[in-house]
């Protein structure tokens, strides 16, 4: 083959090879991303076939439906960081979400299943710590202050390198000493301590359990009954009989100093103490002043 003869007065070039433009370079596809559109697809189809059809051919699509996303259900619950004991309680509680979740879901709108889904499961699993995981529940308020003061607690632990302080942790959330300290108790109730544990678990020798430490001389429920009735009676004495009864057998005050602080006689005192008295024995029952 003949070359192109050159231009006159044009010097000779080198011959540069020419590198054709290559394609825009695409995503390689992910195989697993590729997988959960597929699973999405298809399990959207399924609602949506199911919908208008009879009752019971809808709940079997939505159980299938179910059955494909439990892992998704699963890794939801294992964010959490859970006692041994509770790792089957919050998955059954992960699930029930799912179900949940799959029952809401509109396939005529589309969308992802998972993204759906997921924050109805975690909101289930939430609710679930919020009303049935305390051993002795506290208020709704001191419930949401516990998880504030938690999420707080991890973020400076990790920052620190170390426990924080009650400062800290109030000069991270801005709530006053006093409620970080009632807040940060309140969250002991979800894992009270065992009676049969050791009271002193560091010290060398036996130490007695904290069962053991408990005042306990006899039973005590006979005097209940006394307690209820005697409660109900002082009801009716006025505020100021009330307040020399409480000085009287409550804070163990002598009658004189009864009498400074309502500004009378020790003498008038008495007199008041033995019609008081008298006065409450009229509300009583006979059976209950013979116990």
């Amino acid at each position: 083959m003949r070359a192109a003869p050159l231009s006159p007065g044009r010097p000779a070039e080198t011959a540069i090879p020419v590198r054709m433009p290559e394609p825009p370079e695409t995503a390689v596809p992910d195989p697993d991303l590729g997988d959960r559109e597929q699973r999405n697809a298809r399990m959207v189809a399924l609602l949506a076939s199911a919908q208008g059809r009879p009752e019971h051919e809808r709940r079997r699509a939505e159980q299938r439906v179910v059955m494909e996303y439990l892992d998704v259900a699963d890794a939801v619950a294992n964010r959490y960081r859970l006692r041994p004991q509770e790792h089957g309680d919050v998955r059954q509680v992960a699930y029930v979400g799912l179900v949940k979740a799959v029952q809401r879901f509109d396939p005529a709108r589309g969308g992802d299943i998972v993204s759906f889904a997921v924050p109805t499961i975690a909101g289930e699993i939430k609710r679930y710590f919020r009303d049935c995981s305390w051993v002795v529940r506290p208020p709704r308020s001191l419930q949401e202050l516990d998880t504030e003061l938690r999420t707080a607690t991890s973020t400076l632990r990790q920052r620190l390198g170390r426990e924080p302080s009650l400062d800290e942790v109030a000069e991270e959330t801005g709530i006053p000493r006093p409620q970080v300290a009632e807040g940060l108790r309140c969250g002991q109730a979800r894992q009270p301590v065992s009676l049969d544990m050791p009271s002193r678990p560091h010290t060398d020798g036996e130490s007695p359990t904290f069962g053991e430490t408990l005042h306990a001389p006899g039973d005590d429920f006979s005097r209940a009954d006394q307690l209820v009735a005697i409660s109900h009676a002082c009801r009716g004495l006025s505020p100021r009989d009330r307040k020399i009864l409480k000085m009287r057998f409550v804070q163990d005050c002598t009658q004189d100093e009864i009498a400074r602080e309502c500004h009378v006689t020790q003498m008038q005192i008495s007199r008041l103490l033995t019609r008081i008295l008298r006065d409450l024995r009229a509300r009583l029952s006979p059976e209950l002043l013979a116990a």
